[in-house]
Parts: C-alpha cells; sequence; structure tokens
C-alpha cells in the first residue's frame, strides 16, 4: 500500500459558486418534506465539507433558516435521525453559528437509535456522528466486523451493487472521510478493485466514483481510466427544467462525480443551473461490457474456465465493438485482471458443482 494521500480535495483555481449549488438542493428541487431532500441535502453538505477549497459565507446561508427547525423535525422524525444529525453537524461545521450540534446528539444518544439499526454501516455511521460532538461507547466488535466483511474480496468479484456500494461506504467511516488512514487489508484493497472492475464493465459512474474515493481516501490512485471516465460523466451531466424533481433523477452521480474531479483537481461544478425547479440528468449505467460478459460465460456451461488467458478471445468475439474496447480498457487498468476473472468466472464448480451434477 502507498503512503496515505491527501485525503482532502485539491484547491482549483477557478471558484466554484457554491452558494447557489446549496441554493439549487436547498430550495431548487424538491419539498421539505421529501425524504429524498433529506437525502441528497445530507449528501451535497457532505461534499461541501469535504471540499479543499474556499467557501463563502453564503454558501450555508440557504440553509439557516433550516437550521432552526432541525429539533423540532428530528423530534417528529426519529426515524430519520441521521440525515438530521448529518446536515446539522456540517453546517455548523462549515461555520453556522449554533451549538445544535451537541444537543441533537446526546438527546440521539439518550434514546439510543443506534440500537434499532439492523445495519452494522448504519450503527457505525450513527456512531460517527454522535462522535463528532460527545462521548460515546464504541461497540468494540462493530470494526472487527465491518473489516471481516470488506476484506472478503470474493463477494466484489460478483455483481451486487448493494454490497459494493456499502464497502465504499465502509471505506469512508474507517477513514473518518479523509482524517485519518483507514488501514485497510490487503485483501480489502482487492476488493475496491474487484468492484471498480465491475462498475467499469458496467460503465456505471456513480458506483465507481465511490470506488475511485474510497481508493483515495485508503492512500490508491485509481487507474486513469477510471477516473476520467467518471470525471467525463460528470461534464455530461446536465440540468433542465422540470415541474417538480423526480426521486430517480442523476443528482447523486452528479455529487459524486465532481466530489472526485475535485479530488483529481479538475474542474468540478461548473454547470449553469437554471431558475425554477431543477432536475439533473446523468448518463446512465448498464452501457457497458458487463452483461454481454455475463451472458456469454453463461451460455458457455461446462465450457466455462476460470483461466482468463483461455478463454479471452472466445468472451472477446462475442461482444459488440464498444463492448470489446470497454473489456479491454478494463483489462489494462489492473495488474489484478486474472485474478478478478477467476471469480468473476464461476467456473470452480463445472462438471462436479450443483449445476451438472
Amino acid at each position: 500500500m502507498t503512503n496515505v494521500i491527501d485525503l482532502k480535495s485539491r484547491r482549483q483555481d477557478q471558484a466554484i459558486d457554491f452558494a447557489s449549488l446549496s441554493t439549487l438542493f436547498a430550495h431548487g428541487r424538491r419539498a421539505k418534506d421529501d425524504v429524498f431532500w433529506l437525502k441528497e441535502n445530507a449528501e451535497w453538505l457532505g461534499i461541501l465539507a469535504n471540499v479543499d477549497a474556499d467557501k463563502p459565507r453564503d454558501a450555508i446561508a440557504p440553509y439557516e433558516e433550516i437550521y432552526q427547525d432541525l429539533a423540532a423535525k428530528i423530534t417528529f422524525f426519529p426515524q430519520y435521525y441521521r440525515f438530521f444529525l448529518s446536515l446539522c453537524l456540517d453546517l455548523e461545521d462549515l461555520g453556522l453559528r449554533g451549538d445544535q450540534g451537541a444537543i441533537l446528539c446526546h438527546w440521539v444518544d439518550r434514546h439510543q437509535f443506534a440500537r434499532a439499526e439492523l445495519s452494522d454501516l448504519q450503527r457505525a455511521e450513527a456512531e460517527r456522528l454522535l462522535a463528532r460532538r460527545i462521548c460515546v461507547r464504541r461497540d468494540p466488535s462493530l470494526q472487527d466486523r465491518l473489516e471481516n466483511f470488506i476484506s472478503r474480496s470474493m463477494t466484489f468479484a460478483l455483481p451486487n451493487k448493494k454490497a459494493a456500494y456499502e464497502l465504499a461506504h465502509i471505506v469512508f467511516y474507517l477513514a473518518d472521510y479523509g482524517q485519518q488512514d483507514p488501514r485497510l487489508s490487503d485483501a480489502a484493497h482487492i476488493s475496491l478493485d474487484n468492484a471498480g472492475l465491475l462498475a467499469f464493465l458496467d460503465q456505471d459512474a456513480d458506483l465507481l466514483g465511490e470506488i475511485c474515493a474510497a481508493k483515495r481516501l485508503a492512500g490508491e490512485i485509481p487507474d486513469k481510466v477510471w477516473e476520467s471516465f467518471v470525471c467525463q460523466a460528470h461534464n455530461d451531466c446536465r440540468m433542465g427544467h422540470i415541474g417538480m424533481a423526480g426521486s430517480a433523477d442523476g443528482y447523486h452521480t452528479y455529487l459524486v462525480s465532481g466530489w472526485l474531479a475535485q479530488m483529481t483537481g479538475r474542474k468540478a461544478f461548473e454547470r449553469a443551473i437554471p431558475a425554477g425547479k431543477v432536475a439533473i440528468h446523468a448518463p446512465a449505467a448498464g452501457n457497458g461490457a458487463l452483461r454481454g460478459l455475463s451472458q456469454a460465460l453463461f451460455d458457455y456451461g461446462r465450457g466455462r474456465s476460470a483461466d482468463w488467458g483461455k478463454m479471452r478471445a472466445r468472451l472477446i468475439a462475442t461482444m459488440t465493438e464498444d463492448g470489446q474496447a470497454i473489456l479491454e480498457a478494463a483489462e489494462r487498468s489492473t495488474y489484478r485482471f486474472d485474478a478478478f476473472f477467476e471469480g468473476f468466472s464461476r467456473a470452480a464448480d463445472n462438471g462436479n458443482g450443483l449445476i451438472y451434477q
């Protein structure tokens, strides 16, 4: 593993209009009683708090009235406590004057909401939020379970977006979003490579952006082909008018790819923002080589081999020209491709497994 790189995003010479972006997310897309408003504003403020750029006071001005209502909102909607805490703590850390963060953390801790979480990742995120303001009793086994999950690299050699997103977020947690070295095991680094290869093969800029960000927070520079693809997706995002923003638009791809672009020193968040209600359109995932590659492997049945050298020419021959280019770029992006393919091929049981008995 390399030494930990600068875990904050690099500065850019060109100023970003953070105030307009905050106004967009706070007031220009969704109603404030919509849970999707909570989710995307928590994500935007989390990114805003972590980019290394000059942020003027008016970057958080659109949230001043919202901040004043947080105590009333969290007590009535405690099921969304992590969103409310995240909003509150990031606003205060960004310079909004107030002491609600500590008050709300004590209230959440007193009600032990973190104990109601089924997910280890959500429990970890809750503990991290509380620890930003108060002393909390940590679950001593929680980190071990998270590290065991991300170190099972075979999990991430098969398409499973939920697991891949959780992998990235666990690394964000272990790195405290750039405040510390997450000290990942070698197996966890392989997990990131596997998940990144699948995301690139699927041409999924959203997921690949998170994996690349996680790799940087873990002290690795992702392959330039991966990062160039994600940053191009950011440039390809478009903003348009809509009566009311839908729940499935491309805001998350826009935010994640812009965060990664900032990390790499590229220009980001420069898209002109139209007036009125705004939808964000991002390139769709799933237009890559992954589906065709999986189908070809399945069709081979008993003839499937875990040896990439044996399968390479036959698989490439089944693919479209674009699919071939993506697959070959994925192959060049890491020296671990052969090992990745061994797990991805699912050929270990050919001849004596459940399917062929």
